[in-house]
């Protein structure tokens, strides 16, 4: 079992930064895949950046130079940083854990909310 927390969301003007937090707490070793996904109300659910076990990262073409991914492998966090930010942006950020190798599993955190305006 992992617990998904998410944390650093909140209300930031346009061309403003945030950094969110992803906490797993449980056993995550081994090959894994960790992404950052938003929701906007009434939207779909969008992939928007991916960090892998090897270090591999990927982000989707809207925030591609503006988020950065990174983790903290001695606290099991996973970071999203986010500079430049639009009100397209503004969505529900939720992180998922997805366990490959040598267990397998899928764990979603509550999310947490990114409002951008003036």
């Amino acid at each position: 079992q992992v617990d998904v927390v998410e944390s650093g969301g909140g209300l930031v003007q346009p061309g403003g930064s945030l950094r969110l937090s992803c906490a797993a707490f449980g056993s995550v070793f081994g090959t894994y895949v960790i992404t950052w996904h938003r929701q906007a109300a009434g939207q779909q659910r969008d992939l928007v950046a991916t960090i892998t076990s090897g270090g591999a990262t990927n982000y989707a073409d809207s925030v591609k130079g503006r988020f950065t991914i990174s983790r903290d492998n001695a606290q099991n966090t996973v970071y999203l940083q986010m500079n430049s930010l639009k009100p397209e942006d503004t969505a529900a950020y939720y992180c998922n854990v997805r366990l490959i190798f040598p267990r397998n599993g899928d764990y979603w955190g509550q999310g947490t909310q990114v409002t951008v305006s003036s």
